[in-house]
């Protein structure tokens, strides 16, 4: 796969606590939460320990499970060692490939899109209080946009000693591309307005383009997106 990367701090927050991390064949991107910098630490090391703990390792579901494991325990200590970090944890969602397959990982609200033959689809599943409402068809999408429980998610790495990341196997096929993003695209930009960036740039140019998109509607947040295509 080839990446492309674009972060920014929005127009709002002081700082940036989102982290991507490339070390192929594995693509991460998390969204830290927490004060005085303390989500810009978690995401940092939970992305750190990920790539760490997979470095030597074949691509599969359980051993990215794994993976997630290890980075919760780490990001866990961590927050416990310093009190100054109490409370921190993150977001983190992963791609993993070999030859045939991606192994996609979740915890939180970042999310996973494939972009394939003209149309995007959501691969992921948020896991907060507003998407669990949103399947269950207590509210419209409409609705979950100005939720004011839209930012408040059911799971992160590190804030609780037992994790229960969502691991997904999908086939690869050639002029894929993958989005990972954190909210700050997704709460700024609707699908339909991603996808048309996705139709009408190059990759490369849509990295930069998508956190514009995020920009112009407000920027309120930490935006990051990881564009991946599988070759053709």
């Amino acid at each position: 796969m080839k990446a492309y990367m674009k972060t920014h701090r929005g127009l709002v927050r002081e700082q940036n606590e989102d982290t991507i991390c490339v070390a192929e064949p594995l693509y991460v991107l998390a969204d830290g939460m927490g004060g005085h910098q303390a989500g810009e630490v978690a995401s940092a090391l939970a992305a750190r320990t990920l790539c760490e703990t997979l470095r030597d390792m074949q691509p599969s579901a359980d051993a990215l499970t794994r993976g997630y494991l290890a980075a919760n325990s780490a990001v866990f200590a961590r927050q416990k060692e310093d009190e100054t970090l109490s409370g921190m944890g993150t977001t983190m969602t992963a791609l993993w490939e070999d030859q045939e397959y991606v192994f996609v990982g979740q915890i939180g609200d970042s999310r996973a899109y494939l972009y394939r033959d003209g149309k995007l689809h959501q691969i992921t599943e948020d896991q907060s209080m507003v998407g669990e409402m949103l399947r269950a068809g207590a509210i419209t999408e409409e609705q979950a946009r100005s939720h004011p429980y839209r930012n408040v998610i059911t799971q992160a790495v590190g804030t609780e000693e037992r994790l229960s990341p969502v691991v997904t196997r999908i086939l690869k096929t050639p002029g894929d591309i993958w989005l990972l993003c954190s909210d700050g695209l997704t709460d700024m930009a609707r699908d339909e307005e991603i996808a048309a960036v996705l139709a009408d740039c190059p990759p490369a140019a849509a990295a930069e383009e998508l956190v514009h998109l995020a920009l112009q509607h407000g920027g309120t947040d930490n935006v990051s997106v990881l564009l991946l295509e599988v070759k053709a």
